[in-house]
Order: C-alpha cells, then sequence, then structure tokens
C-alpha cells in the first residue's frame, strides 16, 4: 500500500472492482474509469498549481512596479546589505586594523562571520550574469 493517499485510494479501488465485476471486460471498463478520474484528479491539481504560480507572478509585477521602499526595496536592500558586509571585512576593517596597529592600538576588532552575506551576494551577482547574458542574446524577461 502507498503513502500518497491518492495512490492508495487508487489502489482500493482497483481491488473493489476486482471483487464487485468478475466478467474481464466489465471491471477493464470500470478500471478505465477510475483511471480517467484519477488523471482529472492530476489535471485539476496542475491547474490549480498554475493559477498559484501566475497569480504569483502579478504579485511581483505589481511589487516591481511600486516605487515604495519597503514594497520594492527589499532587493536592493539586500544587495546593499551584502555589498557593504563585503566593502567592511575586505577594505574598512584592514585600513582600520593598519591605522590602529600603526598608532599603537592593541585592541581588537568586530569581526563579521560573511558566511551568509557571501553566498546571498555571490547567488544575487550569478543571476545578474545571467540576465545581462540574456540582454546580449536579445533574450525577453
Amino acid at each position: 500500500m502507498s503513502f500518497d493517499p491518492a495512490t492508495a485510494l487508487l489502489e482500493i479501488g482497483k481491488g473493489a472492482i476486482d471483487k464487485i465485476w468478475p466478467d474481464p471486460i466489465r471491471r477493464a471498463e470500470e478500471l478505465r474509469k477510475l483511471e480517467a478520474m484519477r488523471q482529472k484528479g492530476q489535471l485539476a491539481e496542475l491547474t490549480a498549481e498554475v493559477q498559484l504560480l501566475t497569480r504569483q507572478m502579478d504579485i511581483n509585477k505589481e511589487e516591481a512596479k511600486s516605487s515604495r521602499f519597503f514594497v520594492a526595496g527589499w532587493r536592493p536592500f539586500v544587495g546593499w546589505v551584502c555589498g557593504l558586509g563585503l566593502a567592511y571585512v575586505s577594505i574598512v576593517e584592514p585600513v582600520m586594523r593598519f591605522i590602529a596597529n600603526m598608532s599603537g592600538y592593541t585592541g581588537s576588532f568586530p569581526l563579521i562571520d560573511t558566511t551568509l552575506t557571501m553566498q546571498v551576494l555571490l547567488g544575487m551577482l550569478g543571476l545578474g550574469v545571467m540576465r545581462t547574458k540574456e540582454k546580449i542574446k536579445k533574450v525577453n524577461s
């Protein structure tokens, strides 16, 4: 027996058809009807999923049109946060450490774990490169 409820019901239905209709022709016809019902259910599920994705795309389009920072600004915000993290780790902190050491400072500087921010930044940069290639090849978004 399957863990998927639809498949389990299909198996139960096939067992019931085998017991109720001993005639092989009639049994085949009923099995065909059962299979058609299963396929209609899968088609309905696929249609619902496509409608959900279409509605989400409409929402994304509306978000992109907005001029309000809290609606359309989260993508640039993520980019700026990652960029600032990279700038601090690779430029600001080493320069400040050098100046401090030259001035005689022996204390420590705050360390920022940039593992997550670098993953996000590299992902965003990769998507940007892919989009640039699409624009060069004149592929519509």
